[in-house]
């Protein structure tokens, strides 16, 4: 380092590698001897030095909303398989907690979706969260309801 004015050198002098024996830094410029690591142009993707990865210390969460609202879905020919089985009975009022309680949706579901796939022939009184406009016109249609939380 050279002195000016009392102070360091700001720019130190770049380590000119591969310039003869004398320098310290010839021949293999450092770089050891053969080897991956050796040649010009060459960095190991992600290794750590055989430490745990950054990418495999993150848990994997791609294509999974972390955010999304658990929300299980109930056609109206399942309600109609499950009043048959005498799992529900028609004339009670339908809702997730009914529905949670007797096991028929997951206990962790959130809100709860009637969709009209299938029919349904028995009078029910529904309260959901959501309901798909087919749902709601085949039970209008048999006399049942549908009440929508807001």
């Amino acid at each position: 380092m050279i002195k000016l004015n009392n102070r360091t050198k700001i720019n130190k002098t770049k380590i000119r590698v591969g310039r003869g024996i004398g320098s310290g830094k010839g021949k293999t410029s450092g770089r050891g001897v053969k080897g991956q690591k050796s040649r010009s142009g060459v960095a190991i993707k992600s290794f750590e030095g055989g430490q745990m990865p950054l990418y495999r210390r993150l848990p994997k969460r791609g294509f999974n909303p972390i955010l999304r609202e658990k929300i299980a879905i109930l056609n109206l020919d399942k309600i109609q398989s499950f009043i048959d089985k005498k799992s529900l009975k028609s004339n009670d009022l339908i809702n997730s907690e009914l529905l949670k309680k007797l096991r028929l949706i997951n206990k962790n579901s959130i809100k709860l979706k009637i969709l009209g796939s299938g029919n349904i022939k028995d009078k029910v009184n529904i309260e959901a969260d959501l309901a798909s406009k087919s749902a709601v016109e085949k039970l209008e249609k048999i006399g049942g309801s549908i009440q929508i939380k807001k």
